[in-house]
């Protein structure tokens, strides 16, 4: 069996997936991603049974209506996706560039779904004006069809009417929760946004967001969070503050690519932080020491 997976995405959580459904509570009525990108997180909780219902959002618009279409119409985007596909077979660059030029005058989520599987390392990127603005993997074509047919079939089967969808600001989504749910967060990272050439569409700010933390600790609310990390030597982000009362333990997500390019050997770690909501429940120094990095279902796709 494997974890179907039909978005690919820069900075996917799909590889250490199975490490974070290590800290999750045992009873969990809905799931919640604010900051969804692939919901990956979403995508391997229905699959394990890990939530009866799901809240999937995020600040770009078109790809949660590319989701939609995912989950509730996944035959349209099959045939959206397979026509598109083999329209660029024997001029791939040149067709890449026109696709892009389609999606940012119009955001149709079919054209974003080939571009993603088509662009540099699936890197998202957007420019200051908020068009689409990665270059095309000219090693290959993207994803074949008859792949992402498996895909977004199977993740339609998984998620479809137990799903809702927004394209709004996280503060709102975090509104919604209520302590029966599971908050999970994968934000930007610190100093990553559209005018620094990221995938982001806007800046996070530091500050709004710890305030959004303290209040869900004051309402209860569980919730696990990927924030920065570490490559090597090399630090990514501030720490959060201790007053948080959050838990940290830091995941091996595995070699660094950019190591690899350069014939290095720098592994990547990623930061998870745990609510004391959740380490009180969960026997949460054990699962620490546990945290042994193994090959996952996701690694096998």
């Amino acid at each position: 069996m494997k974890i179907p997976h039909p978005i690919p995405y820069q900075g996917s959580k799909r590889i250490i997936a199975n490490e974070i459904m290590r800290f999750f509570p045992k009873k969990i009525d809905r799931f919640i991603e604010p900051f969804a990108g692939s919901a990956a997180m979403s995508v391997a909780s229905a699959f394990f049974y890990k939530a009866n219902q799901f809240l999937i959002n995020d600040i770009n618009e078109p790809l949660i209506c590319l989701w939609d279409k995912i989950v509730n119409m996944p035959e349209e985007i099959v045939r959206d996706y397979h026509e598109i596909w083999t329209g660029q077979l024997g001029n791939e660059e040149e067709y890449y560039y026109q696709i892009r030029q389609k999606f940012n005058e119009t955001q149709e989520p079919k054209y974003l779904l080939f571009l993603l599987a088509k662009c540099v390392k699936a890197a998202v990127r957007y420019n200051s004006e908020g068009n689409f603005n990665q270059s095309p993997d000219k090693r290959r074509k993207g994803r074949m069809p008859e792949n992402m047919r498996y895909d977004i079939i199977s993740v339609s089967n998984l998620l479809k009417g137990k799903t809702l969808f927004y394209s709004m600001d996280y503060e709102k989504i975090l509104n919604m929760a209520t302590p029966n749910d599971l908050v999970y967060m994968d934000p930007p990272y610190q100093g990553t946004a559209k005018n620094g050439g990221f995938r982001y569409l806007e800046n996070l700010n530091r500050e709004d967001f710890m305030i959004s933390l303290y209040k869900l600790n004051q309402k209860n609310i569980p919730f696990i969070l990927s924030y920065d990390g570490r490559t090597g030597e090399k630090t990514y982000g501030e720490e959060l503050p201790d007053k948080l009362n959050l838990r940290k333990v830091e995941i091996d997500a595995g070699r660094s690519s950019t190591a690899t390019l350069h014939n290095r050997n720098h592994r990547t770690y990623e930061a998870l932080y745990i609510s004391e909501n959740i380490a009180q429940t969960i026997n949460f120094d054990e699962k620490q020491k546990s945290l042994i990095r193994q090959p996952t279902l996701f690694e096998t796709i």
